[in-house]
């Protein structure tokens, strides 16, 4: 096949939606990354279009390989939906034996807007991103790195911020997808650690909670969570009205987009459908700007409290607060011969700052302790000398270094 013809199948391959195997070569162009849903018949975790890319915004001039992806995952009904994030790979040889090792990353909160996604920020479009200096910890290490955007941010759809079955969902699709790249180097048997914080603590505790179930044939050793939202309500009764109600509305938008019988355009007056466009055009500063001091008491025109509105419920007698119920972490786990639900069958480690301010501690150590409860050997550190956003920093060291003992099988250490 002459070299024009081959160009020419591989973009036919690389057409979002529209492929039945892997492309030949990563040829996309970011608007075919970034391209309307449509219909899936691909399997999950299929890799759906790549493009090569460089990230500006991982410091260090790390020697590396990236690509910015589409791939399949399934939603919490098991519908199946395009993802879009980051795979990096670095030049680096891996010595330490086996294959070389995976990171499945999930950004912290950025924002619903568009032009939010991680893997455009990444590549340099940046908006307020603060995690590049964790994905270039993790390159210097020697381990890959495949950072989900979270579902929503493909055109015309709308990020589920804070849905847990999505977000574990997506973490694990990419490193499935991430072995499927044209010419890659990553391995099946690779070990997969998982991290993040904030919301990305709270998408790497449940990618922890249904990876035996979801996905069984990934080698996961171990998921470290930071700043961990694990209780919705109870984070939700800290925002209101309070300097990072922000977060609150984006939960509210992307709660309403997962489970979109729940009563709410109907519900809300003037001001709340401004916040609502709101929240799905603005990222992290912009959304925290517009909601400061904001109760969601002043979007509806009943002005519902949140005790209120949780009561409310779908045709079928869904409630608000059984959906926000639904994410709570901890629930149903147990170790790997348990009849829980979730069956987690490798360690933890979930940290905080001394001087939280957005995340409730009671939630972070309730989420800690019922971890410890159900016999997942967890470490449990919460003495870093940072608020909110920088013990995200000030932890990157410690959680490189935990996966990094994950990786090479080193005894695990927990402080139940």
């Amino acid at each position: 096949m002459c070299a024009a013809a081959l160009v020419a199948a591989a973009s036919v391959l690389t057409a979002a939606g529209s492929a039945t195997a892997a492309p030949l070569l990563c040829l996309a162009s970011e608007r075919q990354i970034f391209a309307p849903a449509g219909t899936i018949n691909d399997p999950v975790g299929e890799l759906l279009a790549c493009r090569l890319v460089t990230l500006k915004e991982v410091p260090g001039n790390i020697s590396m390989t990236a690509y910015q992806v589409r791939y399949v995952s399934t939603d919490l009904r098991g519908k199946k939906i395009p993802v879009t994030g980051t795979v990096a790979v670095p030049s680096a040889a891996w010595t330490k034996g086996g294959s070389r090792p995976t990171v499945a990353f999930h950004p912290g909160t950025l924002g619903s807007g568009s032009q939010c996604a991680f893997s455009k920020q990444l590549a340099g479009a940046y908006q307020d991103m603060y995690e590049g200096e964790q994905i270039a910890s993790f390159l210097k290490a020697g381990y890959a790195v495949a950072a989900t955007d979270g579902v929503g941010y493909v055109d015309g759809s709308v990020h589920t911020y804070m849905i847990g079955q999505n977000a574990g969902h997506a973490l694990l699709d990419l490193v499935r997808a991430s072995r499927k790249i044209p010419f890659g180097s990553l391995r099946a048997d690779g070990a997969v650690g998982i991290s993040g914080y904030s919301e990305g603590g709270a998408a790497s505790l449940w990618a922890a909670q249904v990876a035996a179930s979801y996905a069984p044939e990934l080698k996961v050793v171990g998921a470290a969570a930071g700043g961990v939202p694990g209780d919705l309500k109870v984070t939700a009764a800290k925002l209101n009205g309070g300097l990072f109600a922000g977060f609150l509305a984006d939960a509210v938008v992307g709660l309403h987009e997962a489970y979109p019988d729940l009563p709410f355009d109907a519900l809300l007056n003037d001001r709340g459908r401004q916040a609502v466009a709101d929240v799905k055009s603005k990222c992290l500063l912009g959304t925290l700007a517009a909601f400061a001091g904001q109760k969601v008491e002043n979007f509806t025109t009943a002005k519902y409290s949140l005790e209120q509105l949780y009561a409310l419920t779908d045709p079928a007698g869904n409630s608000w607060g059984q959906a926000v119920d639904a994410q709570k972490l901890g629930v149903g786990i147990g170790g790997p011969t348990s009849a829980a639900t979730w069956k987690i069958g490798f360690p933890t480690f979930q940290y905080r700052g001394v001087f939280e301010e957005v995340i409730p501690v009671s939630t972070q150590e309730e989420t800690r302790r019922l971890y410890c409860d159900a016999g997942i050997p967890t470490r449990f550190k919460n003495d870093y000398a940072g608020e909110h956003l920088t013990t995200d920093a000030l932890a990157r060291h410690d959680v490189t270094a935990w996966l990094g003992d994950r990786f090479t099988g080193r005894p695990v250490s927990d402080n139940c």
